[in-house]
């Protein structure tokens, strides 16, 4: 065998072997990358379901009613009567 055809033999099995390591290397980080992904859709499923229960508290706490029993109950606010109402006017 001359020495050019082992150059080129040498060439082709360092070639190969680099690609091989290369397949591998990318193969573990899209490994990493869908690892990753999964735990940022768990993480945004979870939030999710926070901001719901948070929506949901923001609404309770916010309705008319309860607003109006909380002013009544702990504050001893009422309504004023219609004699006690005064109207302002703007220009």
């Amino acid at each position: 065998m001359s020495p050019f055809r082992l150059l080129i033999w040498v060439l082709l099995i360092g070639t190969l072997i680099v690609s091989a390591l290369s397949v591998i290397y990318n193969k573990y980080q899209t490994r990493l990358l869908f690892f990753e992904i999964q735990q940022n859709e768990n993480k945004l499923e979870r939030q999710a379901v926070q901001l719901g229960q948070l929506q949901l508290e923001i609404t309770t706490l916010t309705s008319e009613n309860r607003v109006e029993i909380e002013a009544v109950n702990d504050l001893g606010l009422k309504f004023p009567n219609r004699k006690e109402i005064i109207y302002l006017k703007t220009k």
